[in-house]
């Protein structure tokens, strides 16, 4: 068992994740990690580092319950590199899902979201906590409609997608300045699970067909554009930026 729970009656809910995500497979090849399910749901945390604490996600309480509702609506700078600001709501395919932040942000202002993450663990802790949004009595109906995952990596299903969607959005891993512990934190036990995304200047060659109306790219304000290619237009904030490639003005 890769999980360790208490909860004897979650057990067939802990191996099918397991066995989903093959976690048995990633967990022989490390020792810096460990996976708990509790009260809070499945969590990581790095063992030689236990002051990190928890890292899980939760889309019904805490930051992702407040942005929902006091975020700023369709006047954020992510909405706006989609085009949700046109009055649309694209189908939106979140090609590096990561904890899934973005994607529910789009979600909650009612895009639907496909996710893809590649990472077994990763995917493992989104799984879990878009579980406990489906089953929540006030976002669950919206979850279950605007947000789906598929495990995997993006290289692979990019190529294998039936349908286009509206939008492809890209968030990549890249070299963090930021000095939030939050983000510190994260971003450190990241670095070492998932390592640099060193293929993730490809994804935008993948990405530009798929897309029927745009590619959104997410970078900190000091990246270089991903695969040096220059955007259609850009939307800044104070430590991102949102390059986004409209199909008709890409070259």
């Amino acid at each position: 068992m890769v999980i360790k729970c208490q909860f004897k009656e979650m057990r067939s809910y802990l191996n099918d994740i397991e066995q989903r995500f093959g976690l048995e497979q990633w967990a022989q090849s490390q020792t810096h990690f460990s996976l708990h399910y509790d009260e809070q749901g499945l969590s990581l945390y790095k063992t030689d580092e236990p002051k990190l604490g928890a890292i899980n996600v939760d889309f019904v309480t805490g930051a992702a319950a407040h942005r929902r509702k006091f975020g700023g609506g369709k006047g954020q700078a992510i909405a706006k590199a989609v085009g949700l600001n046109k009055g649309a709501t694209p189908v939106v395919l979140d090609a590096t899902a990561g904890l899934g932040r973005d994607g529910f942000v789009l979600a909650s202002l009612g895009c639907k979201v496909i996710l893809h993450e590649r990472h077994p663990v990763v995917a493992a802790l989104l799984y879990d906590g878009l579980q406990r949004a489906y089953s929540n009595s006030e976002i669950g109906p919206w979850m279950q409609q605007n947000m789906t995952l598929i495990f995997g990596s993006s290289h692979t299903l990019l190529s294998q997608c039936e349908s286009m969607p509206d939008v492809v959005y890209l968030d990549p891993m890249f070299p963090h300045r930021e000095k939030s512990a939050l983000v510190k934190k994260e971003m450190r036990v990241f670095q070492q699970l998932v390592g640099g995304d060193a293929d993730a200047d490809d994804l935008l060659d993948f990405a530009y067909p798929l897309a029927s109306k745009r590619v959104v790219v997410k970078r900190p304000d000091y990246a270089p554009f991903l695969n040096d290619k220059a955007p259609s237009m850009q939307i800044k904030t104070k430590k991102n930026r949102f390059d986004v490639y409209v199909k008709a003005a890409m070259v």
